[in-house]
């Protein structure tokens, strides 16, 4: 009987063993992400005959399903009751955590937090799920613990506020603020779906409406001419009645509002291309959002940037005089500020520069060419802004006049 020879293992490395001299070798890996999520909008989801929400969560009403339930406050006081008697209904065992939905939710120990709260439920990695309720700093924070959490569990997004429904909740972008930076880290992080449902508008303030306007403003002046033309007939009669009934003007201003952010976002989810429409009113806005004092909401911010915007376009011929009145009409009929103290030239010069770091070296700066359309500019200078603030401070001025007289009438 023959015994089989076992070659030993190398005691040492030899030259067949040393790596190739340069250039080497290397390995190309290719792979695809497929993303692919629902946004749906729909009447009654807190309805137990409803059965859009309970199936988002995995829910068929028959056996038992889980999940981490994230509310802001504001939705936990208006909806609390309402949301677990819904998930009694169909079986949903639910693990509640109340944050509030300010802007200083937006830190990563909110985030840690949520973690903890993952973690001590045990939450299985793809069969269960987070639901984030409320508005645009909770589906952000919940978005990035999701995507962080196991390197990525499935989360659904219920945005309960006017600008959580046609912006913040619709996109895959996740985020938190870090020193005097909005969103300094984030992840793209797709939800599984998000639903929206307008009757949550009806117990929006006022404020939050024109929060939200100013988002839907933006894309108008950006890309439909259309919804800037209907907004201009309905702005008086926008309220949060008017939005949460979804007649004609209303369903068409969010439904329009909806599928033109994602008609932008879609070709471009993870931002490899830099030169962004929807990018309108959020280069100097980031810095002013964080320093007012009091502190303004997002949409606030962004009014002021538009409105700088503008200013600046109609400044370089890109819009007429006209237009520029129209535009800042608008906003201002929408309850939206034009300028703001913390607003100066010198802070807007450092936003723009902190803007060209987020964009890649380049200002990559969005200015409407005529109302619905959108060029790119990268040449703007400390004297334009200037006279862009001074443009702008002299129009809200003119109206705050207008406005006075109209009233002594």
């Amino acid at each position: 009987m023959s015994i089989p020879t076992v070659n030993p293992t190398p005691t040492s490395i030899t030259a067949a063993f040393d790596l190739p001299k340069p250039p080497g070798v290397s390995w190309r890996v290719r792979s695809q992400q497929v993303v692919d999520y629902e946004v749906s909008m729909t009447r009654g989801l807190l309805s137990t005959s409803n059965s859009t929400f309970a199936h988002a969560c995995g829910a068929d009403g028959k056996r038992r399903t889980r999940c981490l339930v994230v509310v802001d406050d504001a939705v936990e006081q208006l909806y609390g009751e309402r949301l677990r008697a819904y998930f009694s209904a169909w079986r949903i065992a639910h693990n509640w955590r109340v944050v509030p939905g300010d802007e200083n939710t937006k830190q990563l120990d909110t985030a840690l937090g949520l973690v903890d709260d993952m973690s001590s439920m045990g939450i299985l990695r793809r069969a269960e799920k987070i639901v984030a309720i409320g508005g645009g700093v909770v589906l952000d924070v919940v978005g990035m613990t999701a995507s962080l959490y196991r390197r990525g569990i499935p989360y659904i997004r219920v945005p309960t506020t006017l600008i959580g429904q046609v912006d913040a909740g619709i996109g895959v972008k996740t985020g938190i603020n870090h020193g005097q930076h909005k969103n300094r880290l984030g992840t793209y992080c797709a939800p599984e779906t998000a639903l929206i449902d307008p009757e949550f508008l009806r117990t929006v303030d006022r404020r939050h409406i024109n929060n939200g306007l100013a988002e839907i403003i933006k894309m108008a002046l950006i890309k439909d001419s259309q919804l800037f033309d209907l907004l201009e007939a309905t702005v008086a009669s926008i309220d949060p009645e008017t939005l949460a009934d979804c007649g004609p003007a209303g369903g068409e201003i969010l439904s329009r509002s909806i599928a033109g952010m994602l008609d932008e976002l879609e070709p471009n989810l993870w931002e490899k291309v830099l030169e962004r429409a929807v990018d309108y009113g959020h280069t100097f806005s980031p810095s002013l959002e964080l320093r007012a004092d009091p502190p303004l909401l997002h949409g606030e911010a962004v009014a002021v940037d538009m409105a700088i915007c503008v200013a600046l376009a109609r400044n370089r011929g890109l819009l007429s005089e006209q237009d520029a009145d129209r535009a800042l009409t608008l906003m201002n009929a929408a309850g939206l500020p034009l300028t703001h103290p913390v607003f100066t030239a010198e802070l807007l010069e450092r936003a723009l520069e902190d803007a060209v770091k987020h964009r890649d070296g380049y200002q990559r700066m969005p200015l409407t060419a005529g109302i619905g359309s959108a060029v790119f500019v990268n040449d703007i200078t400390a004297d334009e802004l200037r006279a862009a603030l001074s443009f702008v401070a002299h129009r809200d001025h003119r109206a705050a006049d207008s406005h006075v007289l109209e009233s002594a009438r």
